[in-house]
């Protein structure tokens, strides 16, 4: 039997769990399919590609940091980060749960042509901001909004953009389509 895998763009306000909680939708509003299961999590304020799959092996490997599977980020931070700035997300920064690994990051210039966000980010005019790419292997707890803070840099506006070779291309917010999973090659064959 052929996985199944979905890549879904993950609204502003939307749980990476079918169930809704408080004010957050939940992704059966959404996705309508028995059996699947999000594969790594996108917190509810965060938006872009959320990957789900009914097979156990596959979902292990997209969201274990082990397997090192890239996750890229477009992130809208308050203000414009210097080059000290960027060389210490390079190098990884000391969070309270101790130092990242070192994260590829650009600034995006100009930036990515984006839907717009409902609701909006809170605009400051005296404050500008800057858009980077951050690309990062591991999946902590709130982890880039963590690392731009950490730089002195907070995160407005939070968008995934690829999963490994998976990306949000032609996919529009609240929308969601099958892909072709990967060969069955990262399951453990037996003696």
């Amino acid at each position: 039997m052929t996985a199944r895998l979905i890549r879904f763009n993950k609204p502003y306000g939307v749980l990476s769990q079918f169930t809704p909680e408080g004010r957050w939708r939940g992704l059966k509003d959404f996705i309508d399919l028995p059996g699947v299961y999000v594969a790594g999590r996108l917190d509810a304020d965060s938006e872009g590609l959320l990957l789900l799959t009914d097979d156990g092996p596959l979902q292990a490997r997209i969201s274990d940091p082990r397997h090192k599977m890239e996750k890229t980020y477009w992130v809208q931070v308050e203000g414009v980060p210097e080059d000290a700035a960027l060389e210490a997300l390079r190098r990884g920064v000391l969070l309270n749960d101790g130092t990242t690994q070192p994260a590829r990051v650009r600034r995006l210039d100009p930036p990515p042509a984006l839907w717009p966000r409902d609701p909006p980010i809170r605009v400051r005019q005296a404050i500008p901001d800057c858009w980077l790419e951050l690309i990062i292997r591991e999946g902590r707890n709130r982890q880039v909004r963590r690392m731009t803070a950490a730089v002195g840099h907070p995160t407005l506006r939070l968008l995934r953009a690829a999963i490994g070779p998976y990306t949000l291309d032609g996919l529009a917010p609240g929308l969601w389509e099958a892909v072709a999973a990967p060969a069955k090659s990262y399951q453990k064959r037996s003696l």
